[in-house]
């Protein structure tokens, strides 16, 4: 059977241009025996998945699993889905983050500074040295926030969900999400501040 929780891609799905079926049409035809809408969903929401589970773990291959397994579980509760009841695409984000929690807890503490990141373009050595060396940094700097505040600061920053939406994916208020990622940003700046001249940032 095809495997329908790939390609993954480092980059976040659309929701489709005016007139495509929407999250909640596709995964009922999914349901309904439709591969093809299985595919598009997948196309859609599965690099938000793994770009999520990425910044939380550090980890490429185990953000695929994460992806892997969240997408298997939107395929289970297919049949069962309410439309309107929640989007599909906040019920997919809580499942990732939920799943990532599950794996930190059994990660060794040295392990949560792995970045594999993919390379774009083709800058110098020295240019792709330091934007290595930032993206380490910054992941770096991310796994050593508390989870609340790493998931809000991933989601408002680095996804650019707005608050409301982040507030329904971790169950909490939206002046929670503004707290959580007022304090995440402050922490990161707070962990980068000594950094600034290794990591060639000016100051100002």
């Amino acid at each position: 059977m095809e495997d329908l929780t790939s390609p993954l891609q480092d980059v976040r799905g659309t929701s489709g241009a005016a007139g495509d079926p929407g999250d909640d049409t596709l995964l009922r035809q999914f349901a309904d025996g439709d591969a093809a809408a299985a595919r598009e969903l997948t196309d859609r929401l599965g690099p938000r998945s793994f770009s999520v589970a990425l910044r939380m773990l550090g980890n490429r291959a185990e953000a695929e699993d994460v992806t892997q397994d969240a997408m298997m579980r939107l395929w289970q509760v297919a049949p069962k889905w309410v439309p309107g009841q929640a989007k599909v695409s906040t019920w997919l984000y809580r499942v990732t983050l939920n799943l990532c929690v599950d794996v930190q807890r059994k990660k060794k503490p040295d392990r949560l500074a792995e970045v594999p990141e993919p390379e774009d373009g083709e800058p110098s050595v020295a240019d792709r040295m330091q934007d290595g060396a930032r993206k380490d940094a910054l992941q770096d700097a991310l796994s050593q926030l508390p989870d609340r505040q790493r998931q809000a600061v991933i989601l408002r920053h680095m996804e650019e969900l707005p608050n409301p939406e982040i507030a329904g994916i971790m169950g909490v208020s939206t002046e929670a999400v503004e707290s959580l990622t007022a304090r995440g940003k402050r922490s990161l700046a707070a962990i980068l501040a000594g950094r600034r001249d290794e990591l060639g940032y000016d100051d100002g």
